[in-house]
């Protein structure tokens, strides 16, 4: 059966074009003192630039561009209502759509709840049943997001014969405030992998220890893991500090964890 024809938008003349870019001009320069003034500004003869508002013409291409540069809008202007060009979010989490959802966790997370520097962190390899992934990310603020930096172990990317050159193994991510805690969504690039962490901080004397779990985004595989507990040790920027815990990085046993790590993995019962 065939199907119907989609509407298609209906085409504007040249000159009910002309005439969409003259009542924009009108707009866009009907805060100057006169028109003169803005020509002035402009740079663009008087009687050229009448013929513009009257929809008699359109402008050369460097004119347009000295227009949208003047006016900061774009060549959107010649085609369409100024009114219907919608601002471009500055970002994905800013976007209407997003901005007080996903996007609103990622404004406002403070030092004291999760503070800037090196992390070590363990957690269950997902795809190693008997051994344990130790690294070593960098947490760090910009334009007031937080922001995640980190590499995967060679061994991690060789098994599976992947390049193992820095750039193959580096991941980023931005991290959310959460209600009870933090969460980061990370990827390598060209999001070829991605997983969540969520973390809470560790309470008693262990106040520089977050614990949660990381999910990975995966098929189920009944030979691997998707989830695994999660713990996190802040290094802060202690030189000795970050050097040893990169050393120590990579696919380890539970016996070669950090006591405390172990502890909180709790490395002999299942993930639930």
């Amino acid at each position: 059966m065939a199907t119907a024809p989609r509407d298609k938008e209906p085409e504007l003349s040249p000159a009910e074009l002309r005439s969409v870019f003259g009542a924009n001009l009108r707009k866009l320069g009907s805060s100057a003192a006169s028109i003169s003034a803005l020509c002035r500004d402009l740079g663009i003869n008087r009687t050229q630039f009448n013929r513009y508002l009257a929809g008699e013409s359109f402008p050369r291409p460097d004119v347009l561009h000295r227009i949208c540069t003047f006016f900061d809008v774009d060549a959107r202007i010649l085609l369409e209502p100024v009114d219907d060009i919608a601002e471009a979010p500055q970002s994905l989490m800013s976007h209407p759509f997003l901005a007080d959802y996903v996007g609103a966790g990622m404004l406002g997370l403070g030092e004291e709840d999760f503070p800037s520097g090196f992390y070590r962190f363990s957690r269950a390899a997902f795809s190693e049943e008997s051994r344990f992934v130790v690294g070593v990310v960098r947490i760090f603020r910009k334009d007031g997001m937080t922001f995640l930096r980190g590499f995967e172990p060679k061994e991690a990317l060789a098994m599976y014969d992947l390049p193992t050159d820095a750039a193959s193994r580096e991941y980023r991510g931005l991290v959310l405030q959460q209600a009870e805690g933090i969460g980061a969504l990370v990827s390598r690039k060209g999001a070829v992998t991605t997983s969540f962490n969520y973390l809470s901080k560790a309470g008693g004397l262990a106040n520089h220890f977050w614990v949660g779990y990381a999910v990975r985004t995966t098929p189920e595989n009944h030979s691997g893991r998707r989830a695994a507990r999660l713990v996190y040790e802040y290094l802060g920027t202690d030189t000795h500090k970050v050097l040893a815990a990169a050393r120590g990085s990579g696919y380890r046993t539970a016996k070669e964890l950090v006591p405390f790590h172990r502890q909180q993995l709790r490395v002999d019962e299942d993930f639930r």
